[in-house]
This record gives C-alpha cells, structure tokens and sequence, in this order.
C-alpha cells in the first residue's frame, strides 16, 4: 500500500472519526493489535533504514544507489504522520468519551514512536553530505504539505472532543473547526468530502515518488485502524468502498507475524518495554 493511500485513509477516518467516538463503548481489540504491532515493526524498519544510510552516506556512489529507498523511507515518515495522528485523534476522543484508557496509550506510544523518526528524518537531511538541494526542497515540500492537511483533518474532529493538541498548530486547527461549523449549515455540504479526497490524492502524488520500502506493513496498518470501525459507518458503493475492502486483510494471524517481528528485532531494552505492553494487549483481549 504506497504512502500517498494512507493519507487518503486519514482523511476518511478524520470523516468517520466522529461517528466511531460517539459509538460503541469498545473498540476492536483484535484492530488495535494489529495497529499496534504492525506500527512498531515499521518504526524499527524506519529506524534501521536511516541509521544505515546516515553511516554510509559518506561514500558518494553507495549515496546516489540508496538515495530512492531512503527518500521512500522519509517519503513513509513524513507523509504517514497525517494519518498517525488522526488516528491517535480519534482514539483518544473515543477514550475521554467513554471514561476508557484502552486504546489512548496505543495511539501515543505509536505517536511517539513517529516524532522520533520524524526527528530522525530532519536530521539526516541537514547532515547527509551531496544532498542535491532539489531532493531536500521536494520533501520540504511534502512536509509542508502533511501540516496544512493533518490540521484540517484534525480540526474536522474538534467537535468530537478537544483533540487539536493532535495538530501540528493547534491554533490553526481550532480555526478549521470552526470553518467546519460554518459550514454545517451549507446546502452543498454533501460535496465537501469527495472534493476533500480529490484534492489530498492530487497534491501528494505530485510530490511522492513511486518507491513505497514499507508497502505492506502500511496495509497491515490501514487494515486494522479499518478492523476498529463497524462497517455501516462505511458507503456501500462510492468514494469510501476501495479502502472499506481492506478490512479483508485483517486477520489475528497477521497479528501475530508482526508480534513476533516486533520481539525479534527490537533492542533489548525497547524489547522488554514492547514486549510488556503487547504481552498486555493480547492478554486482555476479547475471545
């Protein structure tokens, strides 16, 4: 699944977002692991890809046969933190809804996790040697991009609960979310999301390159922030039914691949940390 449907996943959620913390008491737990671990297993690789590259760069000709995996990684890093912090929105408005603490530590230990590799992304590209400066200002670019769209998406869900902290500019998506009220009232507001969805997909294809290092584990992802909605809060047919059939990829086996992934490549310190807290996780699911 390339980074550039995941940001249209995010914008899906963000529109159903609402719905799912006004719902249900729980949450899918078998969705939240699969989350979870599929999140950490990709952070690890992130990890791992740009220390690599930030060891070796020094040698110009392993740089420039790297560069387009790498830039892929960063591609991943920048434009999936969208959908990492709609997710966690929406999660922990559903949390605070329903006095839970199930799935808010899920949604910011993932969070975290992403800031980190985020961090790890700037720093490579203000100290990787023969950077060409038209390769840095392109994912600038893309950066700039994911913080006007992931406040938007943001501010849509203010109204579900006091989640623009999940913003890059809090202030900014406090003013979307009143844009949104303004709109409520509109006779043409059926139109917003379809106009919304086309506009996200032709901006980020015209700043993401065709390398997606992570492809499956974003599907993995995708599929079980999909596994935690019920699914008449999907259309049956139009713009949401595509992304609606990756719940078919859901499955506990899946699960639990990635588990095991996660406990054999972590260090040992992050190892013993993770393991806890997925240990915990599958011990408190639901039959």
């Amino acid at each position: 699944m390339h980074s550039y449907e995941l940001v249209e996943l995010a914008a899906i959620i963000s529109a159903r977002g609402p719905a799912l913390v006004n719902g249900a008491d729980h949450i899918s737990e078998s969705g939240l692991e699969q989350y979870w671990t599929a999140s950490k297993v990709r952070l690890d690789r992130w990890c791992r890809g740009l220390r690599n590259f930030a060891t070796l760069s020094g040698d110009p000709k392993w740089r420039q046969f790297n560069w387009p995996r790498i830039r892929g990684v960063m591609e991943e890093i920048i434009s999936g933190e969208m959908l990492t912090r709609v997710w966690a929105a929406v999660l922990c408005a559903h949390d605070r809804r329903h006095k839970l603490g199930e799935a808010e530590p899920i949604a910011r230990s993932v969070l975290l996790g992403h800031l980190e590799a985020r961090h790890r992304v700037l720093t490579l590209l203000l100290n990787t040697p023969g950077l060409e400066l038209k390769a840095a200002a392109k994912l600038n670019r893309l950066y700039n991009l994911s913080e006007q769209w992931t406040d938007m998406l943001v501010g849509y869900l203010v109204g579900a609960g006091d989640v623009s902290e999940f913003a890059f500019d809090p202030a900014r998506a406090r003013d979307f979310a009143r844009d949104f009220r303004d709109q409520g009232a509109h006779p043409g507001r059926r139109i917003v999301w379809p106009l919304i969805l086309a506009s996200l997909r032709a901006s980020f294809l015209r700043e993401t390159s065709a390398e997606t290092p992570n492809a499956d584990l974003n599907l993995r992802i995708a599929s079980g922030i999909l596994a935690c909605f019920p699914s008449d809060l999907f259309d049956s047919t139009g713009q949401f039914q595509s992304l609606w059939l990756i719940r078919l990829h859901n499955s506990a086996a899946d699960a639990q691949v990635l588990l095991d992934e996660l406990l054999g490549v972590c260090p040992s310190g992050a190892k013993h940390r993770d393991s806890a807290l997925a240990r915990s996780i599958y011990r408190h699911r639901r039959p």
